[in-house]
C-alpha cells in the first residue's frame, strides 16, 4: 500500500476540508480503513500519524491549530459515527466549510477559547502546549497530550467560531484563570473582557466565584480592578444615553439628604425639577446579594415615599438596549408633572 493507493470506494486522499484531515477511528472504519491499514498509514515516516488516542492526522506534517481544535474535539466529544452515505461529501465543497460540527458534550474553554472570542490579550492557538476541552464531569476522559480535560456539572450553551463550539466568554474566563499565576495576565484578560464589550463583570465575578478563585489574592485584585472598569464604562453609557437622546441634563454623581437629617443614598444621576433618578445596578455577585438587594430596595422605599422615582440601570441593559432605557427614564420625566411635589431634599456632590 502506498500514499496514492485508495483505501474505500470513498477514497479520502482528495478532501482538504479540516474535519476530514481529522478523523477518528471509527470514522476511518466507517470509510472501509480498517486497524491494519490505519496502522500501516501511521508507521514511522507513513503519510499519516495519530496525535492523539484515537484520532488521526491524515497528513505527515506538524497540524495545524485549527486541526489540533479539532482533534480535541474528536478525542473529547460524543461525536456521531459518520454513516456511509452521509459521512463526506463526494466532492469538495459539498457543504458549508464552517457548519458547526456534531460535537455533542464538549467545547473549547480557557485561553484557546478566548484566543478564537477575539482576545488580543490570549496568545495565538499554536503557540499553547494543550488545549482545554470542557466536558461533563461524569465523563470518563483524562488529559492526554495536547488535550487538557475540564469539567463541569453541566455543559453552558456553546458559541460556535469557525464551526467550533466555543464555551461562553465568562466560563472560558474562569477556566483560563485557574491556570494562570501571572497577576499581569490575568488582569489583562478580565479588563479586554468588559472593554472590548465581551461581557459584563458580573458575569465574570460569578463564574469565578463559582470556581472558587476568589481565594488567590492576584485573583482579587484583578477582580478590583475589573469591577472598576465596568462601572467607568456604565457611567459612560449613561452620560452618552443622556446626550444621544436627547434627555435633559441632570445632576451626576450626588448624595442625597433631608435637610438637617439621615443621608439617603448616592446616586449616578438626578433631575431635581422632577424628582427623578438614576442609579447603575453594578452589584458584584461576589457579594451577599440578598443584604445588597434589600439595602437597594430599603433605599428605593424611602425615596419614593418621599416623592422621588429611582430607576435602577444594569450595564448590560445600557449596553444592549440603550434606546429602551432612554425611553424608560423619559417616561419617568413625563410623568413628574402627573404625581404630588416631591420633598425637599438636599444635594450634595458624590
Amino acid at each position: 500500500m502506498n500514499h496514492n493507493t485508495p483505501l474505500s470506494p470513498r477514497p479520502l486522499r482528495h478532501l482538504s476540508d479540516v474535519r476530514h484531515r481529522v478523523l477518528t477511528t471509527a470514522q476511518l472504519r466507517a470509510h472501509g480503513v480498517t486497524t491494519a491499514e490505519t496502522n500501516e498509514q501511521c508507521r514511522p515516516g507513513g503519510p499519516w500519524q495519530q496525535i492523539l488516542p484515537g484520532v488521526y492526522l491524515l497528513h505527515p506534517g506538524p497540524p495545524t491549530s485549527e486541526e489540533r481544535l479539532h482533534a480535541v474535539l474528536l478525542y473529547a466529544a460524543r461525536s456521531p459515527v459518520p454513516g456511509p452515505a452521509t459521512a463526506i461529501p463526494a466532492q469538495p465543497g459539498a457543504e458549508e466549510p464552517h457548519a458547526p460540527q456534531p460535537y455533542t458534550d464538549a467545547l473549547i474553554t480557557g485561553l484557546a477559547a478566548l484566543t478564537l472570542h477575539g482576545f488580543s490579550a490570549a496568545p495565538p492557538l499554536l503557540s499553547l502546549n494543550r488545549i482545554d476541552v470542557l466536558v461533563p464531569r461524569m465523563r470518563r476522559l483524562r488529559s492526554n497530550g495536547f488535550a487538557r480535560i475540564v469539567r463541569t456539572p453541566s455543559l453552558p450553551a456553546p458559541a460556535h467560531v469557525t464551526g467550533v463550539p466555543v464555551a461562553p466568554v465568562p466560563r472560558a474566563l474562569a477556566d483560563a484563570v485557574a491556570e494562570l499565576a501571572d497577576a499581569g495576565a490575568v488582569r489583562r484578560l478580565l479588563t479586554e473582557a468588559v472593554r472590548g464589550g465581551h461581557c459584563e463583570p458580573a458575569a465574570v465575578v460569578r463564574e469565578l466565584t463559582q470556581a472558587r478563585l476568589l481565594n488567590r489574592p492576584h485573583v482579587v485584585d484583578a477582580v478590583d480592578s475589573l469591577l472598576a472598569e465596568g462601572r467607568a464604562l456604565a457611567e459612560d453609557r449613561l452620560y452618552r444615553m443622556v446626550r444621544e437622546y436627547g434627555l435633559p441634563d441632570p445632576v451626576w454623581n450626588v448624595d442625597l439628604r433631608l435637610p438637617g437629617g439621615p443621608h439617603l443614598g448616592g446616586l449616578d444621576a438626578y433631575w431635581p425639577e422632577q424628582a427623578v433618578a438614576v442609579e447603575l445596578d453594578t452589584r458584584a455577585p461576589r457579594q451577599d446579594e440578598d443584604a445588597l438587594w434589600s439595602e437597594y430596595a430599603r433605599k428605593r422605599e424611602h425615596l419614593e415615599r418621599l416623592g422621588i422615582t429611582v430607576v435602577y440601570i444594569t450595564p448590560k441593559k445600557l449596553r444592549e438596549a440603550m434606546a429602551q432605557q432612554a425611553t424608560v427614564v423619559r417616561t419617568a420625566l413625563m410623568a413628574a408633572n402627573d404625581r404630588d411635589p416631591a420633598a425637599y431634599v438636599v444635594v450634595l456632590p458624590r
